[in-house]
């Protein structure tokens, strides 16, 4: 049975499970939260070993085989592309189509949301460097260890002879294991869906976030159904985009439901790998780094959600230097959001917030009811942004071997 199908069965009986079980039961609200937070530790258990191990051999790999430069410049073309691209679908989308305003809420700033610059950069080296392989968090220090590890053996590939065997020998031993905590994650899609229904039911009856719903609903449609498959059409010819809209199924799913990158990383991985036949050496690194810093996604749900915002506090049309404002502040934010794989739209949604000043500061509250919607977009469009931006990069770089359709996992 196909991957996508398994989950799309347990997404179902989740679905249908939280339209029967009694929710305002507090052991049966209680065992929902265990569970799902019991299936997302388990998706991500294998990711770690498996990133740092894939990364070292691809880097080894990609500097003996003098691709480093060509593979790090696509991917960084790419990275910049889609966050572009999309902040500007989100803040044209958003002035053209005016929304109903929503009810401005009555609660308070409770804190300062804010990211902190200087631990993220200081997270890259820390006192030990053997710490950057406990934070199951924040992979980018863990993938900086390991490209360095990689980078170092292919200084003397005679000396490194043996390291290399056993890096990769056990880079083929963690994907053989998380591929199997990839099959048994559809067990987990039930709960997930569950709660992610839960939360979504009381956002549906509220009534007053259908709109926006229903804009980022159809943005999302043209975004992965037309937007990416024509420019892939486009720059790769030949290319049959179904292919990669097809294995992009199941990724997209565990996004949507779960709002998790890092659950979704090790899905899209295997699908990049056994589904559009993407070559280790840059399948094991751009999938991370579209993890950690394509957010477009997330950069087109902020700019259409602080413009909300604003509109629901103001019947004043939004000046061009605050369009401008709200597009560079939404880009650069998207590309900070790696240390929160779960969360991170609505937590650059607040900060937008504070730094905007002038009474928008509680702003955020207006959305946080739908945050778990929100965030479910953004994390699927950045799904979507990393399956067809890996294949383009593969494909450019000439790393991947096309298999048929029917042979996908």
């Amino acid at each position: 049975m196909k991957l996508w199908i398994k989950y799309l069965i347990g997404i179902a009986l989740g679905l249908l499970a939280a339209a029967i079980i009694p929710m305002e039961n507090r052991l049966v609200s209680n065992t929902l939260d265990f569970l799902t937070e019991f299936a997302i530790r388990f998706g991500r258990y294998t990711l770690l070993p498996t990133l740092f191990f894939g990364v070292a051999i691809s880097v080894f790999k990609l500097r003996t085989g003098n691709k480093i430069w060509s593979v790090s410049l696509w991917l960084l073309v790419v990275l910049m592309a889609t966050a572009v691209t999309l902040t500007l679908v989100g803040l044209l989308s958003i002035l053209i189509v005016r929304l109903p305003r929503i009810p401005i809420p009555t609660g308070k700033v409770t804190e300062i949301a804010s990211i902190n610059l200087r631990d993220l950069v200081m997270s890259l080296l820390p006192f030990s460097s053997f710490q950057s392989l406990l934070d199951g968090v924040y992979l980018l220090p863990a993938f900086v260890l390991a490209g360095l590890a990689g980078a170092g053996c292919a200084v003397d590939t005679a000396d490194s002879k043996a390291t290399v065997s056993l890096f990769d020998s056990l880079a083929r031993v963690s994907y053989s294991v998380m591929s199997f905590f990839v099959d048994m994650l559809a067990v987990g899609m039930i709960a997930i869906s569950c709660y992610w229904m839960v939360d979504a039911l009381a956002v549906f009856k509220a009534g007053m976030y259908l709109p926006l719903i229903i804009i980022l609903l159809v943005l999302f449609i043209l975004i992965v159904c037309v937007l990416y498959p024509v420019a892939l059409r486009f720059f790769c010819q030949g290319t049959r985009s179904v292919r990669v809209l097809y294995a992009s199924i199941s990724p997209i799913l565990v996004a949507f439901f779960s709002g998790d990158a890092n659950l979704t990383l090790p899905v899209a991985m295997r699908h990049g790998s056994e589904s559009l036949g993407i070559k280790r050496r840059v399948n094991a690194v751009s999938y991370p780094i579209f993890s950690i810093f394509a957010r477009s996604g997330s950069a087109l749900v902020i700019s259409i959600c602080f413009v909300v915002i604003l509109r629901s506090y103001s019947s004043l049309s939004i000046s061009f230097s605050d369009i401008i404002w709200i597009g560079t502040t939404s880009l650069g934010l998207s590309f900070l959001l790696g240390g929160l794989p779960v969360g991170g739209t609505f937590m650059a949604l607040t900060i937008m917030c504070t730094m905007y000043g002038r009474g928008f500061e509680a702003g955020y509250l207006l959305l946080k009811p739908a945050a778990g919607i929100i965030g479910a977009f953004a994390a699927a469009i950045d799904a979507a942004t990393a399956m067809f931006g890996s294949y383009f990069v593969a494909f450019k770089t000439k790393t991947i071997e096309h298999y048929d359709m029917k042979h996908f996992i």
